[in-house]
């Protein structure tokens, strides 16, 4: 033990850190507005659920134009994300996500004042943006800002903020539009935006790699935690192809992407997430839609019925992080992806009676149980992948995972849309065939995390053995 490192361990022992300067709620302000940015993202996602009948009446579209209206601003982040995730990892995150904000609530402010199909379709396609924005600079801030013990958690409560404003999106949209109309709700929502354009800027820069540690500029990624033990306890060697030791900050776009496509647990853990959120995005738009057709409810009704099932999958996210870094905590290294695969498989299985009934009553708790498992995979499945990501490229990481998103985001609308009008018109049938066609997705999605498992020992590894150099 050098001389430096006997300094820093007597430093540690004079001023341990406690529980909470680990977990990252030393941070709550800045968890909160990170789980703001999120909220906003998913608002937007779930008020055009609830403005659909509306729109549909104001401009004479059918279900496949509002399918594409739900698309097109994902295939616009599907676009931003890739300099997004460069800028992530060689800019002031905090900054990118003020400027993205901002240019979010101007575009809902044009698409309150549309009077046409083509303006509404621009802003919709301008709202892109903080689709974008929210993936590479929230998940790379949140990685600096903890311990990977406590990632699942903590991530849990940041995603959390996304069942939230899709939760606010369909209450609050739903009450706009029945005192007033659909061009409040837009207006609503852009003034949302600015107040947390606000808050958000007062969020401290984390220090990259820091990881809730103190800073001396060039950090080893291998400091004790109960992940980085077990791996140790187990003989997991890294993958030497895989280890860094140099500042990859300014690495080039394709060399860097040439890396992170090598870390085959990010690859499968991307397309597995990306399979559902093909789902959950068809869930959201058409799921008012589908309850009002298929038990026979008025759309008011209906809206209450999703934050409802928004409630329940705000459990599922909270608790998905918890056991999954419980199940580190009792010596299982793969247990973030097993809390996937299982969930995944929970979802497919509990959403078929749901399509198959009625009856709204019997179908409730299927539907909550099945909002709970489809939510719980989103907090450990992003601890697994920062687990798996150098510090220094997180942000290009994330901008493949994002573009994944998106391009599932854009595509689940508009087929979900057209193979309803296709198959019956539009209906309850049509939705119906189309949800249990893609409840296949979810079964592919679990496999890719049980194949996962077989890579992230190694590769938690190989981000153990690397440093951060430029810290």
């Amino acid at each position: 033990m050098t001389v430096g490192e006997v300094i820093g361990k007597c430093r540690e022992l004079a001023h341990p850190r406690t529980h909470a300067e680990r977990s990252g709620t030393t941070h709550p302000g800045a968890l909160m507005a990170l789980a703001a940015v999120l909220a906003l993202d998913a608002a937007d996602r779930s008020a055009l659920g609830v403005l659909a009948p509306a729109l549909k009446d104001a401009f004479h579209i059918g279900n496949g134009t509002i399918g594409l209206l739900a698309s097109v601003f994902s295939v616009v982040g599907g676009v931003a994300t890739v300099p997004v995730g460069v800028l992530t990892d060689r800019t002031r995150r905090v900054t990118i996500l003020v400027v993205s904000i901002v240019l979010w609530s101007a575009a809902m402010g044009l698409a309150a004042a549309a009077t046409t199909l083509l303006v509404l379709f621009v802003a919709r396609s301008a709202l892109g943006i903080l689709t974008a924005a929210g993936g590479p600079p929230v998940t790379s801030i949140v990685g600096d800002l903890v311990s990977p013990d406590v990632r699942g958690r903590v991530i849990g409560w940041v995603k959390s903020g996304e069942l939230v404003g899709a939760a606010a999106g369909f209450v609050v949209t739903g009450a706009v539009v029945a005192f007033a109309s659909w061009r409040a709700a837009f207006a609503v929502l852009a003034l949302l935006g600015l107040v947390v354009a606000t808050r958000v800027g007062r969020i401290p820069e984390p220090r990259r790699g820091g990881e809730g540690r103190p800073a001396d500029g060039h950090e080893h990624l291998d400091e004790p935690t109960k992940l980085r033990e077990l791996v140790a306890a187990e003989g997991v060697e890294p993958k030497p192809d895989l280890v860094i030791d140099e500042n990859v900050a300014e690495l080039p776009l394709p060399a860097a992407l040439h890396y992170v496509t090598r870390v085959r647990t990010l690859v499968m853990v991307i397309a597995a997430g990306a399979l559902g959120e093909f789902f959950f995005t068809g869930v959201q738009v058409f799921g008012i839609i589908f309850l009002v057709d298929q038990f026979d409810i008025g759309a008011s009704t209906a809206a209450l019925v999703i934050p409802a099932v928004g409630a329940a999958g705000f459990v599922g996210v909270i608790a998905g992080g918890r056991l999954g870094d419980w199940l580190i905590e009792r010596r299982v290294l793969t247990g973030r992806l097993k809390v996937g695969a299982w969930s995944y498989l929970a979802v497919a299985a509990l959403f078929v009676p749901v399509l198959v009934t009625d009856t709204l009553f019997v179908a409730l708790p299927f539907l909550a149980l099945a909002g709970v498992f489809l939510m719980a995979p989103i907090a450990p499945l992003e601890a697994a992948r920062l687990d798996v990501v150098h510090p220094q490229l997180r942000g290009r990481a994330e901008s493949a995972r994002t573009t994944a998103r998106v391009v599932a985001q854009a595509t689940s609308p508009l087929a979900f849309g057209v193979l309803s009008d296709v198959l019956a018109g539009g209906g309850a049938d049509g939705l119906r065939a189309a949800f249990l066609m893609f409840l296949s997705l979810l079964a592919v999605s679990s496999l890719l995390l049980v194949l996962a498992a077989r890579e992230y020992p190694r590769e938690v590894a190989s981000v153990q053995e690397s440093i951060v150099e430029g810290s």
